[in-house]
């Protein structure tokens, strides 16, 4: 089967600290499993630039670099099977991250999750908006976007809690292919319903920022001691003890097979004491990760091979990014200047802007429309009491573009498909006319 014929499945992981065993469970393992999936063509990446967002600790980012690719290879991710690459080592990424910056719409940005909890915070502690908010963290979701659509990624799995940036990243390629022409593929988010997050050493979701984790290859005495300070309650041994809310038995769950997560739970209900239980879960992660560990400390010793190991990831990621990019490049215009550019070839892709029609209904209001070229409603407005008013709605539609999405959001539907996408890139289009048409 060849490259082309194969579902094409994209998942990296942010430098930003050392794996623990959420990390493992959540992330490491599936896409391990995945890799070894014949029908599909694996992008894995570290993600570096992500860090830096969140981290101004670079020793600490370099070594979390070197940590999670030695986890990812340690816990069976074969190189030579997969794209394993440092997303630093790709350039034509940050490039197309400004590419696709010049089609998204910053009300598009403003809906961020991120965006909006820093904002939420910032409103709740009485401070300015945009406190402490750089412009990496609001232009995050694009880079994402180009992490996924530079590599046409058809499948990327992720949390619930990261759907929202899928979309914004098929609203970014619908932008672009509506404006340029088709060059990239639309990705779809995949939720791995049986994955869930492990509780950590205090019962609230296992993380860096709670600082309740349990690394992944820390020695095992490390470990023994670590799974013994899980909190558990206060019954003693002979008491019948309950599964659920037990942090430990979830997360004892989350490495056993069927049978012994039923024998556990029994072993609860016969009254097990917790000493007894947190042996039977280190002995039981343990199981799984030493065979491990042995390969992983290898790599950390040898920092030479994983950089070897990245660039060779990197020079067959950059494969495909170069001629990718190269091709967008042309597709915006930036081309060499003796390829060719003709007057009626700038008349025509002038001419090829939506337009505004303003009219009034039987029922004495006002209304508008943004139709297409080819006469397709992409915008309808809802009504309004004087011309005047429908007026000023269009003038700032055609002067802000899609900066006045949101403001105006109340006065229209998008009626098509992909209307929020496709509005946004004719508003895009029409502001940049406008503009011109001023110079």
């Amino acid at each position: 089967m060849t490259s082309a014929a194969r579902t094409r499945v994209l998942t990296g992981i942010t430098t930003t600290g050392t794996p623990h065993l959420g990390n493992y469970v959540g992330a490491i393992r599936p896409t391990v499993q995945a890799s070894r999936d014949a029908s599909t063509d694996g992008f894995y990446f570290l993600a570096d630039y992500h860090a830096l967002i969140k981290c101004d600790e670079p020793a600490r980012i370099q070594r979390s670099t070197m940590e999670i690719a030695a986890s990812w290879i340690a816990s069976g991710l074969n190189p030579d099977k997969v794209t394993f690459y440092r997303q630093s080592d790709i350039p034509e990424i940050p490039e197309l991250t400004w590419l696709l910056t010049c089609v998204t719409g910053k009300g598009l940005l403003n809906r961020a999750h991120a965006y909006k909890a820093a904002v939420d915070k910032n409103h709740e502690a009485g401070k300015d908006t945009d406190a402490d908010v750089t412009a990496g963290l609001f232009m995050y979701p694009v880079l994402m976007g180009a992490d996924i659509l530079m590599f046409k990624a058809h499948k990327v799995p992720v949390g619930r809690d990261q759907i929202q940036h899928i979309e914004m990243a098929r609203d970014m390629a619908s932008s672009f292919n509506h404006l340029y022409g088709e060059h990239f593929v639309l990705p779809e988010a995949v939720i791995e319903a049986s994955v869930s997050l492990l509780p950590g050493l205090d019962g609230r979701k296992m993380s860096k920022s709670y600082d309740n984790t349990i690394p992944l290859f820390a020695p095992a005495a490390q470990m023994r001691q670590q799974i013994a300070g899980i909190v558990t309650d206060s019954k003693a041994p002979g008491e019948p003890k309950a599964t659920e809310g037990s942090a430990l038995f979830q997360i004892y769950q989350a490495f056993a097979s069927t049978e012994e997560t039923t024998a556990l739970a029994q072993a609860y209900a016969q009254g097990i004491g917790w000493g007894d239980a947190k042996q039977v879960l280190f002995e039981r992660i343990d199981r799984e990760v030493a065979p491990m560990r042995e390969q992983y400390q290898a790599l950390i010793n040898n920092p030479a091979e994983l950089d070897r190991l990245l660039l060779v990831g990197a020079e067959k990621a950059r494969s495909l990014a170069t001629p990718f990019i190269r091709e967008l490049r042309h597709a915006v215009g930036l081309r060499a200047l003796s390829s060719g550019v003709t007057a009626q070839a700038v008349k025509e892709d002038k001419v090829a802007l939506s337009s505004f029609k303003q009219y009034r209904e039987k029922d004495g209001l006002f209304y508008f429309k943004l139709v297409s070229p080819q006469g397709q409603t992409l915008l309808q407005s809802l009504g309004f009491e004087a011309p005047k008013e429908a007026g000023q709605a269009i003038g700032r539609l055609q002067s802000e573009g899609a900066a006045a999405l949101d403001a105006l959001a109340h006065l229209f539907q998008p009626s098509t498909p992909d209307g929020l996408a496709v509005v946004l890139t004719e508003l895009i289009k029409m502001a940049k006319s406008v503009n011109l048409d001023k110079k």
